[in-house]
């Protein structure tokens, strides 16, 4: 149930830039009856212009006005005001917006953009896990020992007592239990009573707003009942990152027509009857995008780590893995037959001495040498927000000679100034990392993955890996939905077009030429290498447009991430990584603070991570902010945060904090990105 707390906010401008000194003048909220019409003619510019210049395909996105025409599930808003539908400072004259502000988020000032990229001027940001105080860690193993000993105790007598509600964990009929009862102990004991805060069901599209499906339980969260009620919340908690997955404009149009075109599924496997030339198509925008010689590209993400692993190496081999690897990586090195050692996150002394140890005493008993040695990292890691030390680990790679494995899941996109990941993050060659690794997931607003490297290596992969033979190909609508994000992001070189096929289907090997400046343009794709059918607005053929969402996303975390430690939170993360953790550390606190945010004015939607996802002393809440948020967005989240946080009691930082959150502004020295 929710939370009937009255929140007394403090001033919006205590998280809000000293803005006078950037800006001529900053306008007040305008009522109602100037605001709308100020909107309405804006969008109706907006409209008028778009037609006479983009004939074929409509912009990123329609305009606030036309929402009902594809957003038949959404809301019908009656606060005229609400900031989540209408932004708070009303368009000018000059000002166009060709996005839906509940989706994509209004902003102009050029003040609110960072560029991602890493200063060698200043040493690597460690990023160091900071402790709680003591009394936290006491009550948080107290609170796992009470929630341990009471359900046992429950389960013991239960089990005797009301033998009905155990009856899947005992045996039945002569059959054992499926799920035993250490098994199933967390999903009893400690989700079943956040079942309310977990899986939440949304409706809609997962911008800068979501709409959830309103639900209660009365019998302890055991079942949930739908109201038929929904709420619009501002959403914190998806990765839509670079604000791609949008329910109208280029990117949807281009999917509509895909299916038009294709239909929905090719209904095989990539070595049978499931390639088609927009496969073909994507692969080589991948590897181009990337800077690598080829590419492949799997329809899971998961899969993509947990199949071609174990095609890389196996027994004999060596894979040397971060201690906070994903899962999906930890399965690919379980099943390859690897010999495996780890090493502690992201600390580059105990790799260095690991690889000591191993390269020189060799395999285990035999002390032959080893096949291979394969280090596995990650970009961007997914619950820490910590990124990878590329430098020095390109550094130890040149002195030990081992092969080089990273994961950019969640780095591919949302970091440096291109978006193309770590290696455009430090400004490192591609060619320096062996095999590169990422989704489509996060900043592109798709599904799938792609694996990246040599082309002999990828011919190779795309027999011995198990995706590609047996895995169904990814769908025609999603590989558009790919191929019009990425090139968005790379800009499109204007080019005569062929005209006797669909695409140009280049030598792959003949896509990335370094050395030819005309032709490279900045990683720029030729037209030819699009369908001709897709038609991209100039905002996105020349990039500008993605430039500016990667500015924004930048801009955006490093906002919420010096903010929330300003506030007092144990921050985990990069400055510039669009995953923030806060630490909530109880996993008793973890229901309570989903509902209280979720209570907020407005709504915030927030995902929180527990075991086994994470450690059992160290439960967080995972914010992704994204393009599509505003500044005043952030401040939103910033302000229920600091509420939150006190009741909570959840602010256990150090470092310099805001002396005061309640009376005066913030000093612009203490928000200087």
């Amino acid at each position: 149930m929710p939370y009937p707390i009255k929140l007394n906010l403090p001033s919006p401008s205590l998280y809000i830039f000293e803005e006078k000194k950037l800006l001529s003048k900053s306008p007040s909220m305008p009522m109602a009856a100037s605001y709308l019409p100020a909107v309405q003619q804006t969008n109706v510019r907006g409209r008028s212009r778009d037609n006479s210049s983009i004939p074929s395909t409509p912009a990123l996105s329609l305009s606030p006005s036309i929402t009902a025409s594809y957003e038949d599930n959404a809301l019908s808003e009656d606060d005229e005001n609400n900031c989540l539908v209408y932004p708070i400072t009303p368009p000018t004259s000059e000002q166009i917006f060709t996005t839906v502000h509940t989706e994509f988020g209004h902003c102009t000032n050029e003040v609110y953009r960072c560029v991602s990229k890493h200063d060698y001027t200043k040493p690597f940001e460690e990023q160091t896990m900071e402790e709680p105080p003591y009394y936290i860690v006491f009550a948080t193993h107290i609170s796992l020992f009470i929630l341990h000993l009471l359900g046992h105790m429950r389960d013991f007598f239960g089990k005797r007592f009301a033998k009905s509600y155990f009856a899947h964990l005992v045996p039945q009929n002569g059959y054992a239990p499926l799920n035993t009862n250490f098994d199933s102990f967390f999903t009893r004991r400690l989700r079943g009573r956040m079942t309310d805060c977990l899986c939440q069901p949304v409706t809609g599209v997962p911008g800068r707003t979501i709409v959830i499906l309103d639900r209660h339980s009365i019998d302890n969260n055991y079942t949930q009942t739908y109201t038929g009620g929904k709420t619009r919340a501002l959403n914190i908690s998806s990765y839509n990152y670079l604000g791609f997955s949008q329910g109208g404009g280029c990117c949807s149009d281009a999917v509509k027509e895909s299916i038009r075109r294709y239909g929905v599924s090719n209904c095989g496997t990539r070595l049978e009857g499931g390639s088609s030339e927009l496969h073909v198509s994507a692969e080589a925008l991948v590897a181009r995008f990337v800077g690598t010689e080829d590419a492949l590209i799997s329809s899971m993400g998961f899969a993509t780590n947990s199949t071609f692993i174990p095609a890389l190496v196996g027994k004999g081999s060596l894979i040397i893995s971060d201690e906070l690897n994903h899962a999906s990586i930890r399965i690919g090195a379980r099943q390859s037959g690897a010999y495996i050692r780890i090493f502690k996150h992201n600390d580059m002394s105990s790799l260095e001495s690991l690889l000591r140890e191993v390269i020189s005493q060799g395999q285990p008993k035999t002390h032959r040498a080893w096949k291979k040695v394969l280090v596995i990292v990650e970009g961007l890691y997914s619950m820490e927000g910590t990124v990878l030390n590329l430098p020095k680990i390109v550094e130890l790679k040149q002195i030990y000679k081992f092969h080089l494995y990273i994961d950019e899941a969640h780095s591919i996109g949302a970091l440096g100034p291109r978006g193309r990941g770590v290696t455009d993050y430090f400004n490192i060659p591609p060619s320096s990392i062996d095999v590169l690794m990422g989704t489509f997931t996060k900043s592109f607003g798709a599904a799938g993955g792609y694996i990246a490297g040599p082309k002999s290596l990828i011919d190779c992969l795309r027999l011995r890996g198990h995706s590609c033979p047996y895995a169904e190909a990814i769908a025609p609508p999603v590989l558009v939905q790919i191929v019009a994000s990425m090139a968005s992001i790379m800009g499109v070189v204007s080019a005569p077009r062929p005209t006797n096929s669909t695409f140009s289907l280049s030598p792959v090997g003949s896509i990335v030429t370094p050395r030819d400046k005309t032709k490279e343009l900045l990683g720029m794709v030729p037209a030819s290498s699009l369908p001709t059918w897709m038609n991209l607005p100039p905002a996105l053929a020349d990039g500008s447009e993605a430039r500016a969402r990667i500015r924004r996303l930048a801009f955006n975390s490093r906002y919420l991430h010096a903010g929330l430690k300003k506030l007092g939170f144990i921050i985990y993360g990069h400055s510039f990584s669009p995953i923030v953790p806060l630490l909530i550390f109880n996993p008793g606190k973890l229901p309570t603070f989903v509902r209280m945010m979720r209570s907020y004015s407005p709504p915030i939607v927030v995902v929180v991570v527990a075991y086994p996802a994470t450690p059992f002393e160290t439960a967080r809440a995972r914010f992704c902010p994204s393009a599509s948020h505003t500044k005043e967005d952030i401040d939103i989240v910033l302000r229920a945060c600091d509420e939150v946080g006190e009741i909570l009691d959840l602010k256990h930082g150090s470092g310099e904090r805001w002396e005061s959150t309640r009376s005066a502004s913030v000093p612009w020295s203490l928000c200087t990105l």
